[in-house]
């Protein structure tokens, strides 16, 4: 059930992203839905490798790179998601940021009280 959540505040992130965010785009809730589907499964499986390889300069810029990580992540699914369209990697930065802030509070209201 907390999945399930999670993935409905994402997607509620990226519907909110669309709206502020000039160069961002999403057709439906579905296409949302979808959108944090895939990015969550990005995150799980590619984020950690990318991290890995970019290490030298993550710790560089002290872990400030991996903003730009979830920028281009948040990139790379707007260009194979029908609906879902990333204009530039400014666009992609903001709306990765605003994700992900919105994600943070939406997920510490779904604490687990066990």
């Amino acid at each position: 059930m907390r999945l399930i959540l999670k993935l409905i505040i994402t997607a509620l992130a990226i519907l909110l992203v669309a709206y502020l965010v000039p160069g961002v785009t999403v057709a439906s809730f579905w296409t949302a839905l979808f959108v944090a589907l895939i990015l969550g499964l990005l995150n799980l499986t590619l984020k950690p490798i990318l991290i890995i390889l970019t290490l030298p300069i993550n710790l560089i810029t002290l872990g400030l790179f991996t903003f730009v990580i979830n920028a281009l992540l948040f990139w790379l699914v707007g260009t194979f998601i029908e609906g879902f369209a990333v204009e530039g990697f400014v666009p992609a930065f903001v709306g990765a940021l605003i994700v992900s802030i919105v994600g943070w509070l939406g997920h510490l209201l779904i604490t687990d009280n066990d």
